[in-house]
């Protein structure tokens, strides 16, 4: 165990419990850490995922959060705390997709993908801020290659993950020298067994000539959890070139 890289780490993933937030959970588990996931409606996924994260041999716990709710995650991260002592590693990874054309986009929509997408996570940073400090920790969002391109009928998604890199920049340099914080920028990343002719089409427009997995993005995740603290307020798209075309 003492030779796994994040061995007696403590991680915190928010939006844990399914897709892209699972892998994450699971890759920072392999790793030796102790990964706590929070859950707004899953709790069935949530308590699976914990099963699977402690058959690693790590300790695990899922919380429920609604991480645009102040007291709602202020509990969690104490939740955590609680549970592991410490945090060194916190992941935002809780995020809303939407397709809806900007000229019928309602407030309600817009307010809705920015309330989790952006204010997420400013509030769990924040919260997590003073134990982040104790560990010399890492913050890594999660962005989008729609926050770096935009992408017609997702106005207000690519607004918000634009506010998500902007933010990871200025969390860099107001929480340094103890904390870093960088962001990992997916692009199209299949997570449907059979994928669509949507999927099919980026895949031929992508340099790498298919898309994107969801370990992917998890191990670039872990390169910002495990690599240099030096390096901080990057965006790194992964995207298999998809952002060159």
């Amino acid at each position: 165990m003492a030779t796994l890289p994040l061995h007696g780490k403590s991680a915190l993933v928010t939006g844990g419990a399914r897709r892209i937030g699972h892998e994450i959970a699971l890759s920072l588990g392999r790793a030796g850490a102790n990964v706590a996931i929070t859950y707004r409606k899953s709790n069935i996924d949530a308590e699976m995922t914990q099963c699977e994260l402690e058959l690693l041999g790590v300790n695990a716990c899922a919380v429920e959060c609604d991480v645009r709710v102040e007291s709602s995650v202020r509990a969690a991260v104490g939740a955590v705390i609680d549970r592991f002592g410490k945090l060194d590693i916190l992941v935002n990874n809780a995020a809303v997709f939407e397709t809806a054309s900007l000229e019928s986009l309602t407030l309600e929509q817009w307010d809705t993908v920015f309330e989790t997408n952006t204010r997420g996570p400013f509030l769990v940073a924040r919260e997590a801020l003073p134990h982040l400090r104790e560990t010399n920790g890492r913050i890594i969002n999660i962005g989008s290659l729609g926050g770096l391109r935009a992408w017609t009928g997702h106005a207000h998604y690519c607004a918000s993950k634009a506010a998500v890199h902007m933010l990871t920049q200025a969390m860099a340099k107001a929480f340094a020298p103890e904390v870093s914080v960088n962001c990992v920028a997916p692009g199209w990343i299949d997570m449907d067994e059979q994928p669509s002719d949507v999927a099919r089409r980026f895949a031929d427009k992508t340099p790498m000539q298919r898309n994107g997995s969801a370990d992917d993005v998890a191990q670039a995740v872990l390169f910002f959890a495990t690599g240099p603290a030096f390096v901080t307020g990057q965006i790194l798209a992964v995207d298999g070139g998809l952002g060159l075309a």
